[in-house]
């Protein structure tokens, strides 16, 4: 079966789900549950008890340089101010790494425990500096591109992923590439060699069937990665004091790409013509319904305004899912430096154009957002990769709990800075959004 048969169903899901599954039980760094201070009522020495519920450790990574780009590992807590919303935090918790080990600065205390004291028990070493999730979005790879993108991705196990890093691999499509948390970084060699592209290229969407919202298709196959990744961060969520990283391997996305190309390539007299727009319509459509014209296409195409706003709604929730989970996406095209399509393309350039500028600008939101970095249009993927690795390497996790405790303000403005100290260039989030109460409640008792 072809890729132009809207029919064929290319996607086994089994491999995200058991990845997902396995980021709850695998990871072994100290997961620990977003720290709650339990209610506290003190009678015998207060008579007005003091309630807490609700509190949740906010985190957030932050990276402190100096004016050479030199990393300072000498910080404490008091050299940190940190805003949310305007309205100055008191720091609560601060992990140092280093070199991809990790010192305990400053932990928040244990919540206080009812009934039966136990004596402390011994904290459990933590092997695990840094944590990667790797996602091959295969669905958004084209065929022709496999080769290409194994290359780069084999870069990984030279350039970022070292002795002692603990990773993930899921991809979205018929790949069906699954690796639990692991150490072992032979397995990156082995999931290159499964990599495969099943992605449309630009001729093969201008022959797929619109709907009434864009093409059903790329929607669906965009979903499909957004729903693999948002379950992914989710359950990174569980994991304290540390920057999670997201490798998103992709070719970005578009709802509704060459939607003129597809219009007139449903008409078969237009297919008779190679140069499009170049015709005279009134000559080509004497006594026919004009597809652009036509009312009634016209009627079945108006939902097709909203796929930009579609799209960049979708990537602001997984984004808010990641910043939630302190993850971070840096998002990687194997496409490279995209100068013009391919030779058998059949389209006008400005077409091409606004495909490409569309799939890359969804990649460098997604990184955005997330403080991530976007290797997109470049070539020279190992100094892409040196670059994450440094970011990835030396880094502070911040935590405080917010003075707001209002939930209808979801989406909240973070500023850090070190006091006293004007000539350094902090790194760090903008902004984080808490999940819906709905969402909340919905979720399963511990």
């Amino acid at each position: 079966m072809t890729k132009g048969n809207l029919g064929a169903v290319r996607f086994r899901g089994f491999p995200a789900a058991l990845l997902i599954a396995a980021l709850g039980v695998g990871v072994g760094v100290g997961a620990q549950a977003p720290q709650a201070p339990d209610q506290v009522a003190d009678t015998a020495s207060d008579p007005s008890p003091i309630f807490r519920s609700g509190v949740t450790l906010v985190t957030t990574d932050v990276i402190v340089r100096d004016g050479d780009g030199v990393f300072l590992a000498d910080l404490t807590e008091n050299d940190f101010r940190v805003w949310e919303d305007d309205v100055e935090q008191e720091v609560a918790s601060l992990v140092l790494v280093h070199g991809g080990r990790v010192f305990n600065q400053l932990l928040p205390p244990p919540p206080p425990q009812e009934g039966i004291i136990l004596p402390p028990t011994r904290a459990v070493s933590e092997t695990a500096g840094r944590i990667f999730v790797i996602l091959v979005d295969d669905l958004h790879i084209e065929t022709s591109k496999t080769p290409r993108a194994r290359a780069i991705f084999e870069q990984l196990a030279d350039n970022l992923i070292h002795e002692g890093d603990m990773f993930g691999i899921v991809s979205t499509g018929p790949s069906s590439i699954r690796v639990d948390m692991t150490y072992d970084r032979s397995l990156i060699k082995s999931s290159a060699d499964r990599m495969t592209g099943d992605g449309f290229n630009p001729n093969e969407m201008t022959l797929l069937s619109p709907g009434p919202r864009g093409v059903t298709e790329l929607s669906w196959r965009a979903h499909v990665a957004f729903k693999t990744m948002r379950d992914v961060v989710g359950n990174l969520e569980s994991i304290q004091n540390r920057r999670k990283v997201v490798i998103y391997f992709s070719s970005g996305y578009d709802f509704n790409p060459f939607e003129h190309e597809r219009i007139f390539a449903r008409s078969p007299l237009a297919q008779a013509y190679s140069d499009w727009g170049s015709f005279d319509r009134e000559s080509l459509y004497a006594g026919l319904p004009d597809p652009v014209n036509d009312p009634f296409d016209q009627i079945a195409r108006q939902g097709q305004v909203f796929n930009d706003a579609d799209l960049a709604m979708e990537i602001a929730e997984l984004a808010k899912a990641a910043n939630r989970a302190n993850a971070s996406f840096y998002t990687v095209d194997p496409r490279g430096l995209v100068t013009g399509p391919d030779i058998d393309f059949q389209g006008p350039m400005e077409s091409f154009r606004d495909y490409v500028f569309t799939t890359q600008n969804s990649l460098r939101a997604l990184a955005e957002l997330t403080g991530g970095r976007a290797v997109v249009n470049r070539n020279d993927f190992d100094d892409a990769f040196r670059e994450i690795d440094a970011e990835t390497s030396d880094y502070y996790v911040l935590g405080f709990y917010s003075s707001n405790p209002d939930p209808t303000f979801r989406t909240r403005r973070l500023r850090v800075e070190v006091e006293d100290r004007q000539d350094l260039e902090v790194q760090h989030r903008s902004h984080y959004t808490y999940a819906r109460a709905s969402a909340r409640a919905s979720a399963p008792p511990p």
